[in-house]
């Protein structure tokens, strides 16, 4: 072949073949600035900031059993007991509470898969594009962070999550919120074009906990570019001890407890 045309074949197949033009650009570091786990109504879209803990309208649509363990999560709550993993580091924090940490994030875009790489934890949330589907039940077991496969539209990606933990494992939120095993979440996420935010929509769907699909909604801001996200462990947090009751508490920066009522055990 002539050398000029080999070289314009391949040329040709490197642009057919190469799918990185068509993936958004969600480099650079990222925060959490609006959303979470809890129940919309038609006065409180789900783009809206989470109501104060005690408000009605935070309620998920729990079916009797699951409303029975939320109640007592939130006895729990008021008590300082809940094992959130974000306070106590005991467990993985999983998905989809990766989208409700208090610290930085990274979200890697390539073709294959995308990554949502959390600071605190850390976490990291696989989501197969390839073209693959979820394995078969079989070859399937319930992880902090599910099985997720997905596919672009656009600029715009869609994908599944399933084989998550239940309760007892998985928490969905620090009020106390939490799903069975069944659950099964389905995620979009784009870039909205006026404000920049990185809007990640999410429908839950669990036929042992709720009684009908649950929408979720999160919002992300860049941070400055520049900003970096440190490489540390939860379980190196000595900062907020556990008592012999189960409390955390908080301390100054001198080691002082600070929290206004503290017990310190039977």
């Amino acid at each position: 072949m002539d050398k000029k045309l080999a070289l314009a074949a391949l040329v040709i197949g490197l642009a057919t073949a190469s799918p990185a033009a068509a993936e958004p650009d969600w480099s650079g570091t990222w925060y959490r600035n609006s959303g979470g786990f809890y129940e919309t109504t038609p006065d409180r879209p789900v783009s809206e900031p989470a109501p104060p803990q005690g408000d009605p309208r935070w309620h998920p649509p729990y079916t009797p059993e699951f409303e029975a363990i939320y109640q007592q999560n939130l006895r729990t709550v008021a008590a300082g007991l809940f094992p959130d993993p974000v306070s106590v580091c005991g467990t993985p924090i999983g998905w989809p509470r990766a989208l409700a940490t208090p610290d930085g994030y990274e979200f890697v875009v390539r073709p294959e898969q995308t990554w949502i790489l959390t600071e605190n934890g850390p976490n990291i949330v696989r989501i197969y594009t390839d073209g693959r589907d979820h394995p078969a039940a079989d070859d399937l077991w319930n992880t902090y962070t599910g099985h997720s496969v997905g596919q672009w539209e656009g600029d715009v990606l869609h994908f599944d999550t399933v084989a998550l933990n239940g309760v007892g494992k998985t928490i969905l939120a620090r009020q106390g919120a939490v799903a069975s095993d069944h659950l099964h979440v389905t995620t979009t996420v784009h870039e909205d074009a006026a404000s920049g935010l990185l809007v990640f929509d999410l429908v839950l769907e669990d036929p042992v906990a709720l009684t009908r699909p649950w929408p979720v909604r999160f919002t992300f801001a860049r941070f400055p570019p520049g900003t970096n996200v440190w490489d540390y462990a939860c379980a190196e947090n000595n900062r907020n001890p556990v008592t012999q009751d189960g409390r955390t508490l908080t301390l100054d920066t001198d080691g002082r407890v600070i929290d206004q009522e503290v017990s310190t055990g039977p």
